[in-house]
């Protein structure tokens, strides 16, 4: 019965993703960590291949619960209010790495450009054949978002890292949400939820031109 929390606890983490964004579009920070608690849960189960990833993720969530039981928690609420609160007092290396090296703005984006390789590569697993390889469909995943910013040696050794990864079908199953239909239709379900949330993250870092610091 262990693995039969794997599937239903994707799909509530991906819905996780639907807490995050209130009323007026701004990204809850709680909620945002609390999903990927939960997406690192997932890729760990995936095996070791995932957990060059799933490492950095825990070490940059532990960063922001820091910021977020600390003294200005309440500059860290949600994403907007903590971009604004660091920027303002100068707390962010703009343009290279100085001071503020763990600052939330830069932690956060680099939990952002993983959520996106997440995104594209499920996305992909969704909208694939039942005979498309996995390896392929990672790989184009990885080479559409984190790839771009990471040095040639871990994008070699990553890419050839995914070419261990199951089959589709064996993947879906692994999600333990029922048939192979079953596991794309709660994908197609909550897949928007990391979209959304992520198109937001976006526009706020794109306004602020912070999508590419040191």
């Amino acid at each position: 019965m262990a693995n039969e929390d794997n599937g239903h606890g994707l799909k509530e983490v991906l819905v996780t993703f639907q807490r995050c964004l209130t009323d007026n579009q701004e990204v809850l920070l709680d909620p945002y960590l609390e999903g990927w608690k939960g997406l690192v849960r997932f890729l760990n189960t995936m095996g070791a291949i995932f957990s060059f990833i799933s490492k950095d993720v825990v070490a940059k969530i532990q960063i922001m619960e820091d910021f977020r039981n600390g003294e200005q928690k309440d500059d860290y609420i949600s994403l907007q209010s903590m971009v604004n609160y660091e920027l303002s007092n100068n707390l962010v290396d703009l343009k290279e790495r100085g001071d503020h090296p763990a600052s939330g703005c830069r932690t956060i984006l680099r939990l952002h450009r993983a959520l996106h390789w997440l995104q594209l590569f499920l996305e992909g697993m969704r909208t694939s054949d039942s005979d498309s390889r996995t390896s392929v469909l990672c790989t184009d995943a990885y080479n559409a978002s984190l790839a771009n910013y990471h040095p040639w040696i871990i994008r070699k050794a990553t890419t050839m890292a995914f070419y261990t990864l199951p089959s589709r079908d064996a993947f879906l199953e692994n999600m333990n949400v029922g048939s192979h239909e079953e596991a794309v239709e709660m994908l197609g379900e909550a897949l928007p939820y990391i979209c959304k949330v992520y198109d937001v993250t976006q526009v706020l870092y794109a306004q602020h031109n912070i999508l590419d610091l040191p």
